[in-house]
């Protein structure tokens, strides 16, 4: 009965544990689902109240598997860049998704660090599992960020990145060690987070003859950055120390503390010391000095179990680098050589000494110069240097003492000498040459000045050469010190650069992350996620140039294959109860996107009701911003509209006269007029031949419009989309089709001509596409540009630069394609630039009021009008020097703003849309959509724009009846 009741009780045993199993399951499944009712609820809401990503639910759609984004919610950029970095390390983001721990450990926890800890780790799976698998383009870390504001005891600070960095990795790491079965300090160093980010290093210190040594645990290494120009140099100056102990006031003892890595961490996180206090001024500053820094760094010189070979190499480095410095000061001496405060290059004085010497005199002629051809004289021989020497000295003196007469003379004489002009006369004057010359210079002397002078010249410059080419050989040897293979066995790959710009105060952050898999460096901005190259990286990162700088940089080692690993794709790499959340949350997401949609189309029905009620076309509001009458027998309209036959000489109602007059349009018209002049033809040969002359007759009116000089106001493109093609110089072949169809437009068959001609039928030409969507677009470009000029001619700035912007992006794209093919860019960019320097003052005045109801128009202004338009035109390459003069009168004019006497909450407000003004390239640019437009006949269009630049140039209105 023994093996029988022990396997009884083992069953038994084993059924209570999977009970409880299933038990603890569920009571965590009970809790995510509540936090992801919660957590969905606070996201719907801040996703319709999000003032700036975009204007509808449609824009937010994830793009396949493309990274998300977090949202700013308010001073977290520092938030975003180090969530961004980590979740990106694929074993840390197992750890996280899978984090589990059990009933029992949860009953335990009754500190409130334990607790809070709990919950941080909770919301951060949560914020990781729609990072993975949700289908909007960014997601709200509201729930994670508020844990930490409570820790850190400020709800509006910018908080430090290193410091933000401490303190998660400790939550985490106390986190992981609640659901450790052991407390131990073996257990403890089994801490997934003390194995994934914790070093150890070695700190040796000679003191009175004796090495004393001594292990630290490190997790983020920290670098000063002053004095050095590279990461290998200030890991240099941080691992080896030379320090002074004042033992007693007459005495001091040097010794010497290096520090070596005994274990490194799989991933290496450097902090870069990029501030500093500034006593005479009582604040921090930010210290902008350039630091390059490598994508792949070998750690190997920094083992303490390479101590003996890099004391070796550092040894040897010194004595090259002393040497360097020699070799740089012997040519710097050459290049800035004098005794005086002026210094110039050696090789430059001994020419212009030469040229001195051997310029002519005034009163010497060309026969009897021997420098210039006369008569020549015997040179003395070669074996007489001490003669040579002293000749030379000699003529060195008085030619010196015979410059500074000359100097004196020119000096005194300086009104009557006249001044030569290279462009107005043809040569100088023969009475005053351009340079000065020796008074008198004997056949001897200037033999003697002319041989030392060469051979000092070419001596120095043999000299500099050779510098250069020791300086160079050192170089290569000191770069290339470290750089064999027994010390390239530790390669860390550059992960993530976490940059701040801006000032110690204020500033703004974002991350370049390596994106192992696809090998391309990602930019991510908050909410913007957009692809970025290693070009960027440096000169966003570097320092020096901007105030931008690294102030935090990530590698990984390069060994371990599950840190660069793929990132997580789909819901189903989660956990159960995490897809479950994620799909609960894509549900209301969705959802959303179907509000939208629906109070879109109720919002078309009101405004094609209230079109109606007014006499247009009911179509007219359907067609939303792109007019009417697009190209021939094409449009919204024509697929709305259809007409029926009518037989020849029936009549036609009375109330459909307005109908048919709306319904026709320049380009029926001239299919009418066509037609009218071939019914002669028509009569005489027959249909066929008169639709041919119809075609021939309105081609030959087309392409003689397109000939006629045209101006803004004016323009015959729109008259007609052949116009347009015709002079875009369009193949034949698209020209034809599109005069096709223009006879076979539907509306046509109204009227009697057109009917008996026997018209074509209708049909559609899929490669004319291309070409009616750069028309549709040509003039809604110019409709935008109208309406624009419009409303900035009675004062509607905000609605203008709406307008105008959109005209510019749209026709920008359409140049791209010929100048033809879209409007003036400088007249949209013009008005342009007016609007936006009226609507920031304007937008200015409102914040400084104090006002709350006018603060928050003012911030609706730049959020909605200004920021967005800042961040498209410093994205134009092809941006005017005016354009960018605007730009940064409007950033220094915001920056001006900031002030120790303004109010806490202008404060805050301003340090949300402070950096957004700065950085443009720190978020999505989302410019809200204009009102909804209709096109009206060509004349009408260009006389009311001639009306409205009218109305502008003489500051009244013109009103066009």
């Amino acid at each position: 009965g023994g093996p029988k009741d022990e396997l009884e009780v083992a069953i038994e045993l084993s059924l209570q544990e999977s009970h409880t199993i299933q038990e603890e399951e569920r009571e965590l499944t009970r809790a995510l689902e509540a936090s992801a009712e919660e957590s969905g609820a606070r996201v719907k809401r801040k996703r319709c109240e999000a003032p700036s990503e975009a204007c509808s639910p449609t824009d937010w759609i994830r793009q396949e598997d493309w990274p998300v984004g977090i949202r700013n919610v308010g001073n977290t950029c520092w938030f975003s860049a180090v969530i961004q970095s980590l979740f990106h390390l694929p074993e840390f983001r197992r750890l996280v998704l899978n984090y589990c721990i059990s009933e029992r450990v949860l009953e335990k926890c009754k500190s409130n660090a334990d607790k809070r800890n709990l919950a941080f780790m909770q919301e951060l799976r949560c914020l990781f599992a729609l990072m993975v698998g949700s289908t909007c383009k960014f997601v709200d870390p509201s729930a994670s960020v508020e844990l930490l504001r409570d820790a850190f005891r400020s709800s509006e600070a910018q908080q430090d990145v290193s410091e933000f960095t401490h303190k998660l990795l400790d939550w985490l790491e106390d986190a992981f060690q609640l659901s450790a079965t052991g407390k131990s300090e073996e257990d403890k160093k089994k801490n997934p987070m003390v194995q994934l980010f914790y070093g150890n290093f070695v700190t040796e210190r000679k003191h009175e003859g004796k090495i004393l040594s001594n292990i630290e645990q490190f997790g983020q290494y920290p670098l000063q950055v002053n004095g050095f120009n590279n990461l290998d140099e200030c890991l240099e100056g941080a691992m080896v120390e030379r320090e002074i102990e004042s033992l007693h006031p007459d005495q001091t003892i040097t010794s010497n503390r290096e520090r070596w890595f005994s274990k490194l961490p799989p991933v290496l996180t450097f902090e870069l010391s990029r501030f500093e206090f500034n006593a005479q001024l009582g604040r921090p500053e930010k210290i902008h000095k350039k630091l390059e820094f490598p994508q792949v760094m070998y750690m190997d010189r920094y083992l303490h179990k390479n101590i003996a070979m890099t004391h070796g190499r550092r040894g040897e480095v010194k004595r090259l680098k002393e040497q360097l410095a020699t070799l740089q000061q012997k040519l710097e001496c050459y290049k800035n050589y004098g005794s005086g405060p002026l210094k110039y290059p050696l090789a430059d004085m001994l020419q212009f000494v030469l040229e001195f010497a051997t310029t002519k005199p005034p009163s010497a002629s060309q026969a009897e110069d021997p420098r210039n051809g006369g008569s020549p004289a015997t040179p003395p021989p070669s074996d007489q240097p001490a003669e040579s020497a002293i000749i030379v000295k000699a003529c060195s003196t008085r030619l010196e003492s015979e410059a500074e007469a000359s100097e004196g003379v020119s000096a005194s004489n300086c009104q009557r000498t006249p001044i030569y002009k290279p462009f107005t006369q043809c040569r100088p004057p023969m009475e005053c040459p351009p340079h000065p010359a020796p008074h008198d210079v004997s056949e001897e002397e200037l033999h003697h000045v002319r041989a030392c002078l060469q051979r000092w010249r070419s001596e120095v410059e043999s000299s500099i050469t050779e510098l250069k080419v020791n300086i160079e050989r050192v170089s290569q040897v000191l770069e290339g010190m470290y750089r064999d293979n027994s010390l390239c066995q530790v390669p860390y790959r550059l992960h993530a650069v976490l940059v701040h710009e801006g000032q110690a105060s204020a500033g703004h952050y974002w991350a370049y992350i390596y994106d192992h898999a696809n090998k391309r460096w990602m930019k991510y901005n908050d909410i913007a996620v957009t692809e970025s190259s290693w070009e960027e990286l440096m000169r966003d990162s570097y320092g020096g140039m901007t105030n931008a700088s690294a102030y935090c940089l990530m590698y990984v080692d390069e060994r371990i294959s599950q840190l660069t690993g793929q990132v997580l794709r789909g819901m189903d790499s989660l956990p159960p109860v995490l897809r479950r959340y994620v799909h609960a949350d894509n549900c209301w997401f969705q959802q959303e996107i179907s509000e939208w949609e629906e109070q879109f189309c109720q919002s078309q029905q009101v405004q094609q009701g209230q079109a109606s009620q007014a006499g247009e076309p009911a179509t007219a509001a359907a067609s939303g911003p792109q007019e009417e009458e697009t190209s021939p027998g094409s449009g919204p309209e024509a697929a709305q509209q259809t007409p029926v036959k009518r037989q020849p000489g029936t009549e036609e109602p009375t109330g459909s006269e307005p109908r048919l007059e709306s319904m026709l349009t320049p380009a029926m018209q001239g299919v009418i007029m066509a037609i009218a002049k071939a019914r002669q033809v028509f009569d005489a040969d027959g249909p066929e031949a008169g639709l041919i002359k119809a075609f021939h007759e309105e081609y030959a009116r087309l392409f003689e419009l397109s000939q006629e000089d045209s101006t803004l106001q004016s323009d015959v493109r729109l008259h007609h989309a052949l116009v347009y093609y015709f002079q875009n110089q369009a193949p034949g072949r698209i020209i034809e089709r599109a005069l096709l169809e223009t006879f076979t437009d539907r509306n046509l068959s109204f009227d009697d001509r057109c009917w008996s001609l026997g018209l074509p039928c209708p049909c559609d030409f899929g490669f004319l596409s291309d070409w009616k969507d750069d028309y549709r677009q040509f003039r809604t470009v110019f409709i935008y540009l109208l309406t624009g000029l419009e409303q900035y001619q009675h004062g509607k700035v905000r609605e203008a630069l709406i307008y105008l912007a959109h005209a510019y992006q749209s026709n920008a794209s359409l140049l791209k394609k010929g100048e033809r093919r879209g409007v003036k860019q400088s007249v949209i960019a013009l008005y342009r630039r007016k609007c936006l320097a009226a609507l920031n003052e304007s937008a200015s005045q409102l914040f400084r009021s104090g006002e709350e109801t006018e603060v928050e128009e003012g911030v609706a202004i730049m959020n909605e009008a200004i920021i967005p338009c800042l961040h498209l035109m410093s994205r134009d390459a092809t941006l005017a020097p005016e354009d960018a003069d605007v730009m940064e009168t409007i950033r220094d004019h915001w920056c001006t703003c900031l002030s120790p006497d303004m109010d806490d909450s202008l404060q805050v407000k301003l340090g949300e849309i402070l950096p957004r003004v700065l950085d443009s390239s720190a978020e999505m640019v989302v410019l809200k959509d204009p009102p909804k437009v209709h096109g009206s006949f060509p004349n009408d269009l260009c006389t009311r724009l001639a009306a409205a630049m009218e109305s502008i140039r003489n500051t009244s209105i013109v009103v066009v009846k």
